[in-house]
C-alpha cells in the first residue's frame, strides 16, 4: 500500500491563510484524480476539493471562493491554499489519489485549527 506524505496543518487564526501539501513518491507514475478531504470531531469524512489529471477541478460548496487546489504533475504533489479561515474549517485534512489501475490511497491526515 503507497502512503502519502502531507505536510502544511497547523493552528492559524481566523481570516488567515495555509498551504497544505501532499507529496506521492516518484515511484507511483500512474497518478490520475488528487483531492483533499476533511473530518471535523463527530463527523464523516468529506469532500473538500479534487483536481483532474487534465487539471478540472472540484469543490464543495463551503470552501468555494476561499479553497484553491493545484497540482504539480513533475513532482507528483497536489496542493490546498487555504484562505479566509474561519473555525468552522477545523478538521483533519486528508490527501487522496486514485491511479489508472483503479488503486486508491489516502494519506495519513494533517490537522488544521483555525481559532483565535
Amino acid at each position: 500500500q503507497v502512503q502519502l506524505v502531507e505536510s502544511g496543518g497547523g493552528l492559524v487564526q481566523p481570516g488567515g491563510s495555509l498551504r497544505l501539501s501532499c507529496a506521492a513518491s516518484r515511484s507511483i507514475f500512474s497518478i490520475n484524480t488528487m483531492g483533499w478531504y476533511r473530518q471535523a470531531p463527530g463527523k464523516q469524512r468529506a469532500l473538500v476539493a479534487t483536481i483532474s489529471v487534465g487539471g478540472s477541478t472540484n469543490y464543495a460548496d463551503s470552501v468555494k471562493g476561499r479553497f484553491t487546489i493545484s497540482r504539480d504533475n513533475a513532482k507528483n504533489t497536489v496542493y490546498l491554499q487555504m484562505n479566509s479561515l474561519n473555525p468552522e474549517d477545523t478538521a483533519v485534512y486528508y490527501c487522496r489519489i486514485t491511479t489508472t489501475r483503479s488503486l486508491l490511497y489516502w494519506g495519513q491526515g494533517t490537522q488544521v485549527t483555525v481559532s483565535s
